[in-house]
């Protein structure tokens, strides 16, 4: 293999490399000689990789040519992202806080020449920091406001390696040039990047810490890098492609701003604010899909003047429902006219109007899980033992719930397979959980959930990984499709 050190100008470099003669840039870019090398192995030293300077030509005239350009086009591209230095310090992070003692600095900058530092303190640092950016000579900056972090990335030119360093610098090197450590990481900074909202201190998350990890393993299988973020971190939506929310839903509600807050900065987004507005709010999906004809139970849209209208209409016993309601909060039966009385008064000091519905007893719900207008999963949610829902408290104020049965989507009942995919579908084509329950021959829809359970040994039963992966892969669609359209003139 040719092994070729290029650099602007060559006699004027500070360093002396064993057993390698510096190229010069444009000798390189223009000299047909270099052009026909099959195989070469190029290690880009020139002082700056400035979009359309003639460090940043070689690199790209080398990926041209089938050379392997150390930087490559898109570790120099890696170097100019916020976004991507963020990430990589998010990685990082653990080691930084251990690496750096109370009397550093508050500002300190490293240098590292291929994955080496003088002080030994930093090289497992370095050769990380390499792995991510394979570039010659770097400098690594990092500063400490509440913690530590990396603040930049940047390529060292030759005549900035301080004095102190140059003998060290042209040994390491030197052994690079000479094919001794000819091996460069590969980048392990993913093509996409997913952020996945959570909330560490739910105590009824959609998805628990395995299933996270499960997601993120999927992503990984993608190329797409997954970081768990916070409420905290809205303002570093731009630096992700998507954002996949994974902390119980409500419009009024940080999930919801910060869902439409990834749309605006461009980003898919699953739930979307369109599902999570459509979802969250009882009254509306009553309205929905009543106007589409999609059997639902008998349902009354309740305020302050009409409550005989729901008595004459529904009887009892009937089911009372807060229009944001979620996990069987806010959702109560009653069984006669004082507790139908009593009830309504709480609710009607939450919202001015309230979902009642004829009670419909069944020994368990249909989830149908449904994604991109697909069904994924299909689940039995079991009655808790002794009470008409899926969750009820025992003496001591635990909850407790019924058995979860996964079936594969084929062996459940078509009727409501093909019910749950038309009530998905006048939602939109996000995620959804649609639960319903079988009348006769058929099925009756109690509610569409847009930000449906997904844990680990549950929904995901059947499918197992691959439950995960098929949620990924309408991610890389969308980002994709996304990518694609916006560079369509």
């Amino acid at each position: 293999m040719s092994v070729l050190v290029v650099i602007e100008n060559p006699e004027e470099c500070p360093l002396t490399f064993t057993g390698v003669e510096p190229v010069a840039a444009r000798a390189y870019l223009s000299d047909h000689s270099f052009s026909g090398l099959k195989g070469a192995k190029v290690f880009n030293i020139c002082r700056s990789y400035r979009y359309q300077s003639i460090g940043y030509y070689v690199s790209l005239l080398a990926e041209a040519r089938n050379h392997k350009p150390v930087p490559s086009i898109t570790t120099i591209q890696d170097m100019k992202s916020v976004g991507i230095i963020r990430l990589v310090s998010g990685e990082l992070d653990e080691t930084l806080q251990k690496l750096f003692l109370p009397d550093d600095p508050q500002k300190l900058s490293i240098f590292i020449y291929f994955g080496k530092c003088p002080d030994k303190r930093f090289e497992a640092l370095g050769s990380r920091l390499f792995k991510y950016f394979p570039t010659p000579f770097l400098r690594a900056d990092f500063g400490c406001y509440s913690n530590w972090q990396l603040t930049n990335v940047s390529p060292l030119a030759v005549k900035e390696i301080p004095v102190a360093d140059r003998e060290f610098a042209q040994a390491v090197a030197s052994e690079y040039f000479a094919g001794k450590k000819l091996y460069i990481p590969k980048r392990s900074v993913s093509r996409y990047d997913l952020a996945i909202l959570h909330d560490p201190a739910e105590q009824r998350p959609p998805s628990d810490a395995k299933a996270l990890k499960r997601f993120a393993k999927a992503a990984d299988t993608l190329g797409i890098g997954t970081e768990l973020i916070t409420r905290e971190d809205s303002n570093r939506l731009s630096e992700f492609d998507a954002l996949f929310i994974r902390e119980t839903t409500n419009v009024d509600h940080h999930t919801y701003r910060m869902a439409r807050k990834a749309v605006a900065e461009g980003l898919v987004v699953i739930d979307d604010p369109e599902s999570i507005l459509r979802c969250s709010n009882k009254v509306y999906l009553a309205e929905l899909l009543g106007r589409a004809r999609i059997p639902i139970p008998k349902t009354i849209i309740v305020h302050t003047r009409n409550m005989e209208q729901l008595v004459d209409e529904i009887g009892y016993p009937c089911i009372l429902k807060q229009p944001d309601s979620a996990f069987s909060q806010g959702v109560v039966r009653v069984e006669n006219r004082d507790d139908l009385v009593e009830q309504l008064r709480l609710l009607f000091k939450k919202s001015e109007l309230v979902i009642a519905q004829e009670y419909l007893p069944s020994h368990f719900d249909w989830r149908i899980g449904i994604l991109d207008r697909k069904p994924l999963f299909a689940c039995k949610y079991y009655m808790a033992g002794s009470h008409w829902q899926i969750v009820r408290k025992d003496k001591g104020g635990r909850e407790v719930y019924g058995k979860v049965e996964t079936l594969p989507v084929g062996k459940a009942p078509a009727a409501v397979v093909k019910t749950a995919l038309k009530a998905a579908n006048a939602i939109g084509d996000g995620l959804y959980g649609v639960d319903l329950k079988q009348v006769g021959k058929g099925a009756c829809v109690i509610e569409v959930n847009d930000n449906p359970n997904i844990e680990a040994g549950y929904e995901d039963d059947v499918l197992q990984d691959e439950l995960y992966l098929r949620i990924m892969e309408v991610f890389l669609k969308r980002i994709e499709n996304r990518t694609a359209g916006s560079r369509i003139p």
